[in-house]
């Protein structure tokens, strides 16, 4: 069988970076940046008043105090916005709002708090030295500095530096885009009244969620039978939009299985289909449908969700250069004895107690128990030469809570 390790790679391999493109700043949030950013004006623009007040010359108002005020007179308003700046002449003072340009002649704002607030007359009773209050033309940032770096996130503050110096989009790596299908004759829509020998579909909802939590986008979900036409009209539909398709089920050994059926059992149609040597996803699939990546997944919820874990949200994120490509190691004591078969590398499904340090396995091993996965925050991972493991011995596991919560 293949390693866990080998079918990493080859999937890593299939799945590349999309060419660069622009994003407008609406659509860039979590995104890579593509390019290096240089600011094409200065932060601030033009100097600025960083409190409402009183734009006055520092040496006019140096003397001021409570028991001895300044009174100026107040010769112009400055709201934020004003463009016809008149200079201030010495022995006066403009009123002034925060954001409003400094006029020329102006060394100085005084906070409004320390005036009586007056409109044709100020009375002023605490000096401001020069420079106070004033925030200067570049000191943010100065025009032609590389303000973010290729390889970057955008955040909302990258959207929000992006925005201030005038840019309207980024470039950016964009986002894979995933067709997610799942095949199974048993299968039907939540809400449909089931009939004997059906069950809910669930695998695409759940995989297409997986991807949009490892940052991609969905191009569309189908759930067909285990048809082979009706399976290849879904792929003639949607292939062409696609960067990669998923599938899940139709990749076992029985007699009813769409995917293989699709592409020819001894894989001789694009897909070649392999056993890994895991516990739960031994079956698996990997190759091209008209030059489109394609990863074929077992039916099982639970082994379709590890499949995508293991094999697949790494190679998204890398192609699409975000961080954090592998979920989280860490390494954690068990608290019960566990049994593993021995040449599978065994990923079960765990909760983590970061605090004490320790992990216990949660709910049983078989790959259809997908109420535990949903409670469980981490995989256990037990090396395929290990079949049994002592209480109280250190693993590694994955850690799956969100990154808000985790702790180093």
């Amino acid at each position: 069988m293949r390693s866990v390790e080998e079918h990493q790679r080859i999937v890593a391999g299939l799945i590349t970076a999309r060419p660069a493109g622009t994003a407008e700043l609406v659509d860039a949030e979590r995104l890579v940046l593509a390019d290096d950013i240089q600011a094409t004006v200065s932060l601030p623009v033009f100097d600025n008043s960083a409190m409402d007040g009183y734009a006055v010359r520092a040496d006019d108002v140096a003397a001021a105090s409570t028991e001895n005020p300044v009174k100026l007179p107040v010769a112009e308003d400055i709201p934020a916005g004003r463009t016809d700046i008149p200079t201030l002449e010495p022995g006066t003072a403009h009123r002034i709002m925060t954001g409003a340009p400094i006029p020329a002649g102006a060394t100085a704002v005084v906070p409004v708090e320390a005036t009586d607030g007056g409109t044709d007359v100020v009375t002023i009773t605490a000096g401001s030295p020069q420079g106070r209050h004033i925030r200067h033309a570049g000191e943010d940032v100065a025009a032609g500095t590389t303000v973010l770096r290729a390889g970057q996130v955008v955040t909302p503050a990258v959207v929000g530096l992006a925005a201030a110096l005038g840019r309207h989009e980024l470039p950016v790596i964009p986002r894979q885009r995933v067709l997610v299908v799942s095949t199974g004759s048993e299968l039907v829509s939540p809400g449909t009244p089931l009939r004997p020998g059906q069950i809910y579909e669930s695998n695409s909802v759940m995989l297409a969620a997986a991807v949009r939590d490892a940052g991609a986008d969905v191009v569309a979900t189908a759930a067909v039978s285990d048809d082979v036409a009706e399976f290849a009209a879904v792929l003639d539909r949607y292939t062409a939009d696609a960067d990669l398709i998923i599938t899940s089920g139709g990749v076992s050994a029985g007699a009813y299985e769409v995917v293989k059926d699709a592409f020819g059992r001894d894989g001789d149609q694009g897909v070649e289909f392999v056993k890994v040597a895991m516990q739960p996803g031994m079956p698996q699939g990997i190759g091209r449908v008209a030059g489109t990546p394609i990863v074929t997944l077992p039916g099982n919820p639970v082994s379709a969700l590890v499949s995508f874990e293991v094999f697949i949200r790494p190679a998204l994120r890398t192609a699409m250069g975000l961080p954090d490509a592998h979920r989280p190691r860490r390494s954690a004591v068990l608290t019960e004895q566990l049994t593993s078969p021995r040449g599978r590398r065994q990923f079960r499904r765990g909760v983590f107690d970061a605090d004490a340090g320790t992990v216990t396995s949660w709910g049983p091993p078989a790959s259809h128990h997908l109420r535990w996965f949903a409670s469980a925050n981490c995989l256990l991972d037990i090396p395929e030469d290990v079949q049994e493991i002592p209480v109280g011995s250190e693993l590694q596991i994955w850690d799956l809570r969100p990154a808000t919560m985790q702790s180093a």
